[in-house]
């Protein structure tokens, strides 16, 4: 069999009908044979319309995933995500192909390369202050960053999460907000009063009207269109350059720094790990079970300066109005802390 015949079914039947794979899993998989495919035929020393299912043996596979650490310079972790990739396709072919189950079986065989795991970036109350202070307040775009960065910080949303959040998604009157995940998994999250206004303040005076097919996004960019994730993370890290030092932001990841910074929030407040999960969208416990190895230093001291932060946060003004009145605040940075 033809290897051309087997992408196609794999990216036109497989994941999209069979799977229900996100866009951005295709497009992971698909990244991974536009490398596979030209190595595979320089291997085996023909055209890449001339490969057959049999010339994925382990040992082209394996020559692959090196070829990936040491030509390309990945990592572990991006050769074990192309190599998820290679396995994905694997499993369609003992699907669909019942009679190559053995060739199937071999590449499915092939273990992951052991990698480092990354330390948890997440942010301390008085950083999470100091980025928010960051922000220009007084600005259209200010105000929308400094709500998405609330919202980040509150709903542990993923970057890609937050650019693909529609205003059908929010509920202002019940506080809640759903979140399209991995998986295209919904869940429901109950969002702080705070949050909330600042929310519905972005929304009635501060979004840019949105160009006509981008209407449904709650978060539009300049241009009136909606963000990426790559869009989300360069305002994170605008506002964490500002409020961080070099060698701090080197330990974290700009959007994901939030995400973390709201489990650890969650984890120190007492909250059961069952509910940090569901907030975060994580598909098993063992993920959200990874915050429970954290060596926190004074862990005491961490817990206090969250629980004081929540104190704060949790207060609900019903001027949230006055936000927009800045000629009649003095410090209004100051003044959105106590919120």
């Amino acid at each position: 069999m033809n290897l051309n015949t087997l992408i196609h079914q794999f990216f036109d039947q497989y994941l999209p009908r069979i799977k229900g794979s996100s866009r951005q899993t295709i497009r992971a998989y698909r990244d991974t044979y536009r490398l596979l495919l030209p190595f595979a035929a320089k291997y085996h020393g023909i055209k890449i319309k001339s490969l057959k299912i049999g010339h994925l043996s382990n040992d082209m596979i394996l020559d692959f995933l090196d070829y990936l650490e040491k030509k390309r310079l990945n990592k572990a972790v991006t050769r074990n995500h192309r190599l998820a990739g290679i396995k994905s396709m694997a499993k369609m072919i003992r699907f669909m192909h019942p009679e190559r189950s053995a060739l199937a079986q071999r590449i499915l065989s092939i273990p992951q390369k052991r990698s480092q795991k990354q330390l948890i970036g997440f942010l301390y109350p008085d950083e999470v202050l100091n980025v928010f202070e960051a922000v220009d307040l007084k600005t259209y775009y200010g105000f929308r960053d400094y709500t998405i960065l609330n919202l980040l910080y509150d709903s542990g949303a993923r970057a890609s999460e937050m650019a693909g959040l529609t205003n059908d998604f929010f509920d202002p009157e019940n506080n809640t907000l759903a979140i399209l995940g991995k998986g295209n998994q919904y869940r429901q999250i109950e969002l702080l009063p705070k949050t909330v206004q600042l929310v519905k303040a972005y929304v009635k005076k501060y979004r840019k009207k949105p160009n006509p097919l981008y209407q449904r996004y709650l978060f539009v960019n300049q241009r009136g269109t909606s963000f990426t994730r790559h869009g989300i993370n360069r305002i994170c890290k605008k506002y964490l350059r500002y409020a961080l030092s070099s060698k701090r932001l080197r330990d974290i990841n700009p959007a994901h720094s939030f995400r973390h910074s709201c489990a650890v929030r969650m984890l120190l407040a007492g909250k059961p790990l069952s509910e940090i999960k569901n907030r975060l969208g994580h598909e098993n416990i063992q993920s959200t079970m990874t915050y429970l190895h954290m060596e926190l230093t004074h862990k005491r001291d961490v817990q206090k300066k969250f629980i004081e932060y929540s104190a704060k946060i949790i207060k609900q003004d019903p001027k949230i109005e006055d936000l927009i009145d800045w000629e009649n605040k003095q410090n209004t940075l100051a003044w959105l802390d106590t919120l």
